[in-house]
């Protein structure tokens, strides 16, 4: 297990270079100057040419990238040209609200996938399996924008039942303020889920070591929590880890939708501003964050199937 970790970390080093040198030249080939931009049509060569040199663009592309990534490495982006603060600051004070929305959406999804996928799986074809899978097309045709407005209108401003938006103080108030945009965001991702662990179910049900289980007199409970989940899990799992992924893209509508004060939400005022240092910084952690969930992902299926790690 430690000789197939150490290769898959070896694997994203390359990626993570790849990352910032995307990051960092995507950025310069967006048409404008940043500091005219910054400073306005109304501003002199010469007060363009000083805020140029405070940026360091007037250095060779070469040195520009070296600097951005001896920076990138101690998580340091430069000032944010629009709110005035150090990009990395801004974002270790926002990175703590998007993860818990992904990881409380993450809940939310699971909460609902296993008992339906189960329920679908064992009575399959019967009218518990046609409803579930009804309110998986529903939810899964839905936009996710959409349904966050719908949550918004029912429970937020006619039951009163959460806040509409915004982010609460102290636990409970950020439960709270978290549990309608992650509400959202789980039902959006578990058709998907329920589609695939029912048909893993399934196709498990039909193998020969369910077969030996129950000529064993293990009871339907045992065989099905105990052997059959634990096998069926393990294409979910795979696809919870790349739906994470996009659900990291996903935060970036619901957060401006609720007013969560995350990573989405300050990427969108970043562009908004064309806060060229701060779109890097964003760029470069949501895309580590990937590359780092898809390695917890590769190393869940090592976990749960032996085979993988041969």
């Amino acid at each position: 297990m430690l000789k197939y970790v150490g290769a898959r970390v070896a694997q994203t080093v390359p990626i993570l270079v790849a990352i910032t040198v995307g990051s960092f030249f995507l950025i310069h080939l967006v048409p404008g100057d940043p500091a005219r931009i910054q400073l306005g049509p109304h501003a002199t060569t010469a007060q363009v040419a000083a805020l140029r040199h405070l940026m360091g663009l007037d250095k060779p592309l070469a040195s520009q990238y070296w600097s951005f990534l001896s920076g990138a490495v101690r998580l340091h982006f430069g000032e944010s040209l629009s709110l005035h603060q150090p990009v990395g600051g801004l974002i270790a004070s926002r990175v703590g609200a998007t993860a818990l929305l992904v990881l409380y959406s993450l809940l939310v999804s699971v909460v609902v996938t296993v008992p339906l996928g189960v329920i679908a799986a064992v009575r399959r074809d019967r009218l518990a399996d046609h409803g579930i899978r009804i309110f998986g097309m529903v939810f899964f045709g839905m936009p996710i924008f959409w349904l966050g407005l719908l949550f918004i209108l029912l429970f937020g401003l006619e039951l009163r039942l959460f806040p509409p938006g915004g982010y609460g103080h102290g636990f409970v108030g950020v439960v709270e303020s978290l549990t309608l945009p992650a509400v959202t965001l789980g039902l959006s991702m578990a058709p998907l889920f329920v589609r695939s662990l029912r048909a893993s179910i399934i196709h498990t049900l039909d193998s020969g070591f369910v077969e030996a289980a129950r000529a064993r007199g293990f009871s339907e409970r045992r065989v099905l929590f105990r052997h059959v989940l634990r096998n069926a899990s393990i294409s979910t799992v795979t696809l919870v880890g790349v739906t994470i992924s996009g659900l990291l893209s996903w935060t970036v509508v619901i957060e401006n939708a609720f007013a969560v004060p995350g990573l989405g939400a300050l990427l969108v005022s970043s562009v908004s501003a064309r806060d060229f240092p701060a779109i890097q910084g964003l760029v470069v952690v949501l895309s580590v964050a990937v590359v780092a969930i898809n390695l917890l992902t590769d190393l869940a299926y090592a976990a749960i199937d032996p085979r993988v790690r041969l």
